[in-house]
């Protein structure tokens, strides 16, 4: 491959684990940005939404059915986790956060029970490349850039001129005024929660092609969104592409250069300094 080519496939690299950044932590943004609930169990729900993709193809289906089977099941365990779970403890941040940590273990423990702590292969036929030029590159990991680009549009567009966008930005801004012009933001916290997991899940069943599949593949995922929401900030889209550029580049760049385990160290350094010296991050709601 030429020095050139060298520099595409590096660039394109880059791109692709900054949209999968993204995808991974559009679900916690909108859960703990939006409602102030540090889901612990976000994690968990992107793996369940890979497990559905192991699933579908044990069962024999064609693998785009993982898609409803993940927006079914991470929808349902969602609203009931938010209706019995969440709701009671709103006003309680620490004790959410405690919830969903127990949560994440149950969850992880009952996937263990079903399937196993061992690696899940997927047969698909998702790896042709596409020629770029010179470069060849997987057609899948460039699908995925493309949809995570759409996605970003979509969730903008629906943010700032849906009726459905303005109401959650009332909800989130003074709760008690929406309430009182007649937002039911009960019913409209338990949808945006909703959403948030179904994102998460809906990642996993993305993903699940890419990655080793196993029962703790979802701790990596909460850690990074966590990052990138800290240095980025909450309630926003600004923020959370800042936090994604930050944190993603930071990792890809230094990891390039000093190996995975470096670029994971620098990216926790500067975690903490940005919850030291910037602690509503880059560009957070206002």
């Amino acid at each position: 491959m030429t020095v050139d080519g060298s520099l595409v496939l590096h660039g394109l690299n880059i791109v692709y684990e900054l949209a999968t950044l993204t995808l991974t932590t559009l679900g916690l943004a909108i859960v703990f940005g939006l409602l102030g609930v540090m889901n612990m169990a976000h994690g968990e729900f992107v793996m369940l939404g890979a497990y559905c993709v192991v699933t579908v193809q044990g069962w024999g289906w064609p693998l785009p059915t993982a898609f409803p089977l993940a927006v079914v099941v991470c929808g349902a365990l969602g609203w009931a986790v938010e209706r019995w779970l969440i709701r009671p403890l709103y006003a309680r941040p620490f004790d959410t956060l405690l919830a969903t940590w127990a949560l994440a273990m149950l969850m992880r423990k009952t996937v263990e029970a079903i399937w196993g702590k061992g690696y899940q292969t997927l047969d698909t036929p998702l790896a042709q490349p596409l020629m770029l030029g010179a470069t060849a590159y997987p057609a899948y990991r460039l699908g995925l850039i493309v949809l995570v680009a759409l996605l970003l549009v979509a969730i903008g567009l629906w943010w700032r001129r849906s009726t459905a966008g303005l109401r959650v930005r009332a909800m989130t801004g003074n709760p008690v005024l929406a309430q009182a012009l007649g937002i039911d933001t009960r019913r409209l916290a338990s949808r945006t929660f909703v959403v948030g997991v179904v994102l998460a899940g809906a990642a996993g069943v993305l993903l699940a092609p890419l990655v080793r599949v196993e029962p703790g593949i979802g701790v990596d995922y909460l850690l990074d969104a966590f990052f990138v929401l800290v240095v980025g900030g909450l309630g926003s889209l600004g923020g959370l592409l800042g936090g994604v550029g930050a944190i993603g580049g930071t990792q890809a760049v230094v990891s390039s250069i000093a190996g995975q385990t470096s670029g994971y160290a620098v990216v926790l350094v500067l975690s903490i300094l940005f919850l030291w010296l910037k602690p509503d991050g880059l560009l957070a709601r206002r």
